[in-house]
């Protein structure tokens, strides 16, 4: 199985976890909001992270597609260039992209958004991209 979320990363996102960025990245959404509402949990449950990150990562792992988009680039260009798109562009998703460059990634609503949404999107992106090559795959084989 090919990993689609580092543990690295995950403790880079880590130290900003009082935004809870490192639970998005794991596909945590709902506690990623409570993060990021409440300063990590009142710092507590940011602390109890450092220890639970590579378990989150083997589930992330486990959990989503492998392919052509890479989870983690997409996270760190969320996190750190979000308010100009470049996860956006990234994905080929360039007209919300430029609309994200224009507006400051929708006044923030649309980050927030797409930390609750980004690794759904890959996931879906990464599997099509698969399910398209095996039926060419088929096709050449049938000629």
């Amino acid at each position: 199985m090919q990993a689609t979320h580092s543990t690295a990363i995950g403790y880079i996102l880590w130290i900003l976890g009082f935004t809870g960025s490192h639970r998005f990245y794991f596909g945590k959404p709902i506690s990623g909001i409570i993060w990021l509402f409440t300063g990590g949990l009142f710092v507590i449950g940011w602390l109890v992270d450092a220890f639970l990150i590579p378990s989150m990562e083997r589930k992330a792992t486990q959990r989503y597609a492998g392919g052509r988009y890479d989870y983690s680039a997409a996270w760190l260009l969320l996190t750190f260039l979000g308010l100009f798109g470049a996860h956006r562009f990234y994905l080929g998703k360039w007209p919300t992209g430029l609309l994200y460059l224009l507006t400051g990634g929708l006044a923030g609503v649309g980050i927030v958004y797409d930390f609750c949404t980004l690794n759904g999107k890959i996931n879906s992106l990464n599997e099509s991209l698969t399910s398209s090559a095996s039926l060419t795959g088929n096709v050449r084989r049938l000629e």
